[in-house]
């Protein structure tokens, strides 16, 4: 069974070398009941907007299997909220999830997966790994964004549920390691049919892609 094996919000604003010169990157495990509305978690924040947050990334999702996988690694404990996760799910392939997939977690929060996690300086900051934003993309575990589609209150041991999939078979980790032409004309095929919404960011990938074959 899917389920929600730790929940985790920021413990404190921390001091950042970035532009922004703090970062919400330090989460951590709670133990009470959180109501999750459409800008994400009760009691969370995120430091830098313009790239974390938002109704496209209300909530950052990371499974337990994909963290076991960098405790191999890097021989050490990748502990809940580690890596700026809200949500550390265990028995859900989080980077096989098709972009636009649902989620039930709990009795009423519904959610919807939009796009991959891009790794930034911050995150090398937080984890304090010799060339670790390379490592990680490399390894394309990137874990989700997620969607608010239906607000609702969860907490730790709380079940998941996939209750939609789109079909057209474009996963966060396919998209994330080696997003293509067939891949976004798939994508746009899917949104036009109304099988998915695509998230700005996504159309902002495709964009890019496109400007990369023109140049």
């Amino acid at each position: 069974m899917s389920e929600l094996l730790a929940l985790c919000r920021v413990e404190a604003l921390q001091m950042d070398d970035g532009s922004i010169g703090v970062t919400a990157i330090d989460k951590r495990p709670v133990d009470e009941p959180l109501h999750v509305r459409p800008m994400g978690l009760y009691g969370d924040v995120q430091a830098d907007r313009k790239h974390h947050g938002g109704l496209t990334k209300a909530l950052y999702a990371y499974a337990e299997e994909d963290a076991r996988f960098w405790e191999g690694e890097l021989g050490r404990e990748i502990t809940p909220g580690l890596f700026g996760e809200n949500l550390r799910t265990q028995g859900l392939d989080v980077n096989g999830a098709e972009i636009g997939e649902r989620w039930r977690i709990g009795d009423t929060l519904v959610v919807e997966v939009t796009c991959p996690r891009t790794p930034c300086g911050t995150f090398q900051r937080r984890l304090g790994e010799p060339r670790w934003v390379k490592r990680f993309a490399d390894a394309a575990r990137p874990g989700a964004y997620l969607k608010v589609l239906k607000s609702g209150t969860v907490q730790a041991g709380d079940p998941i549920e996939i209750v939609r999939q789109p079909g057209h078979g474009v996963t966060i980790a396919s998209w994330f390691a080696a997003a293509d032409e067939a891949q976004a004309v798939t994508l746009e095929q899917s949104e036009q049919s109304g099988a998915v919404v695509l998230a700005p960011e996504i159309h902002e990938s495709i964009k890019q892609l496109r400007r990369k074959r023109t140049v």
